[in-house]
């Protein structure tokens, strides 16, 4: 018969060196001081995905489909405008979404392809006139300007809009 002998078990015994103050600290006061002047630079430079105010822009606006909404016209008082969606605050059109009669569905459905015109006939400006800067909706409030004057008023002009009073108006009678 073999003999079994017992041998003592040993630890292995591993050890992590810590390293020098140098090898660490500075780094760390690297990032440290990084991290704060970053905060700082952000903090007094925020980044805005909002149209800045009376700025000009010349964009393609198609209709608003299924897809995601980047730039395009959702209805007559409501554009996506570089990933912001955007209500019109001056004017009040048609429901496209859910009409109260077959006559506001097609006043609305004129005023989304009348305001896609308006918008890609040339260069336009977005102008914040509102006290608020956001509705209820999270929608920024702006009003849309070619040379000084608004596009909504134009809407108005062809009765396909009403100018904004706090209330909708009655597009079935």
């Amino acid at each position: 018969m073999a003999k079994i002998t017992n041998y003592p078990r040993t630890r292995v015994q591993r050890r992590f060196r810590i390293g020098s103050l140098g090898d660490w600290l500075i780094p760390l006061v690297v990032f440290v001081a990084v991290a704060f002047f970053g905060s700082i630079y952000l903090q007094s430079n925020p980044v805005d995905t909002a149209p800045r105010d009376a700025s000009t822009y010349s964009d393609i606006f198609p209709i608003c489909g299924s897809a995601r909404r980047i730039t395009c016209v959702v209805d007559g008082d409501t554009i996506w405008h570089h990933g912001v969606n955007i209500r019109i605050s001056d004017i009040n059109t048609p429901e496209v979404s859910q009409p109260f009669c077959a006559r506001e569905a097609e006043l609305g459905r004129q005023a989304t392809v009348r305001l896609r015109a308006l918008l890609n006939a040339g260069p336009f400006e977005i102008a914040r006139a509102e006290s608020r800067d956001e509705d209820q909706y999270g929608r920024k409030l702006r009003v849309i300007l070619r040379d000084g004057n608004s596009l909504g008023a134009i809407l108005v002009a062809e009765g396909l809009a009403e100018f904004w009073t706090g209330s909708k108006g009655d597009w079935c009678a």
